[in-house]
């Protein structure tokens, strides 16, 4: 099959994904009380969740900062502010969250970054903020599974922080495997990045801040969906938002559907159900997430449209660029820096 017919495939079968949910759950719910949640929440408390947002995205700009400095690459916090907020934007019109990602860096080559530095500083961005949340999926489980008595929650839940786990420690330790499985291509690539990772993880000299900027970035999304339970009336505890926003976050992250779209919803209905929160009022919450979330995208279109990174390519910078996505996005190995040694 042609790539673009691959690539259009693939994002009818995320448009159908969203779609599909959110009329599942729509169908479900009183329409007159799902209308009445949504215009009834505090206004003060709406504001509230969406500057708790938008201070996220400052931290999350420092702690993509710290990991291009360990990789060699240094860039003004302004111009990094201003990439990320434009990956924000295309976040939001593009078909995957993962679009975003392929904006920044696009973004960081055209202010002369190497490809490689380019998506292996979006790729560990991505991973650390995996590990934070998977940190705090693994702290809750023990407060989960007093607060709820359902083992499929249970299952479920402690599954997903299970293989974070997993996945993580696979990463971290795929060099000490067989020379002949990991000097094959792909896996090659894979091993370089669990390189670094291992590096920010355990040698990078701001470790400490790096991941507790991680962890604290998703302490905010939950205290914003918190803010915003608090302005529904909502029935749900600060210990609640801990145990089950985490998982909601890392569903909605996975890239199968429009920008998050449908899974959002239905992950925040499940899971806050378990809380007792009433499925009228857990879409409410998630809807509104999603209308902070497109407000924080349109304040990024508006940074893109003035923004100095907004000029055309030329012809021969497009070449270019096409070259070098052409190989492997991690196969030119790590540069060591003044902070970071060399594999092992």
């Amino acid at each position: 099959m042609p790539l673009r017919a691959k690539q259009a495939t693939f994002f009818a079968a995320k448009l159908l994904l969203s779609i599909g949910v959110l009329i599942y759950l729509v169908r479900r719910l009183d329409l007159d009380q799902l209308r009445t949640n949504l215009f009834a929440v505090d206004p003060w408390m709406f504001l509230l969740a969406l500057v708790l947002v938008g201070l996220q995205c400052v931290i999350l700009n420092g702690r993509w900062m710290l990991i291009m400095r360990s990789l060699g690459v240094t860039i003004e916090w302004l111009a990094g502010m201003r990439i990320l907020m434009i990956s924000l934007w295309f976040n939001q019109v593009l078909p995957s969250s993962a679009g975003g990602d392929v904006v920044r860096i696009w973004l960081l080559r055209r202010r002369g970054v190497q490809w490689s530095q380019a998506v292996k500083g979006v790729m560990a961005d991505r991973f650390t903020a995996l590990l934070g949340l998977v940190a705090m999926m693994v702290a809750g489980l023990p407060f989960l599974v007093m607060r709820v008595h359902n083992s499929a929650a249970e299952l479920a839940i402690g599954g997903l922080a299970a293989a974070g786990v997993a996945g993580t420690i696979f990463l971290l330790t795929l060099d000490r495997w067989p020379a002949r499985i990991i000097a094959l291509g792909p896996i090659a690539s894979f091993v370089r990045f669990g390189v670094l990772i291992r590096f920010l993880l355990l040698q990078f000299q701001q470790r400490g801040r790096l991941f507790g900027s991680a962890i604290l970035i998703h302490l905010m999304t939950a205290a914003s969906c918190y803010v915003l339970a608090i302005g529904l009336q909502a029935n749900l505890s600060v210990l609640d938002a801990l145990i089950f926003f985490p998982p909601v976050i890392l569903l909605t992250a996975v890239p199968i559907s429009i920008s998050g779209w449908g899974v959002r919803e239905g992950a925040m209905v499940a899971c806050l159900a378990l809380a007792g929160v009433s499925p009228a009022k857990a879409l409410a919450i998630s809807l509104l997430m999603g209308a902070i979330s497109v407000i924080i995208g349109v304040v990024g279109g508006i940074v893109w449209l003035t923004s100095p990174e907004r000029g055309k390519f030329t012809a021969a910078q497009a070449v270019a660029m096409a070259e070098d996505a052409s190989g492997p996005l991690l196969d030119d190995g790590l540069e060591p820096t003044s902070d970071m040694p060399t594999s092992p």
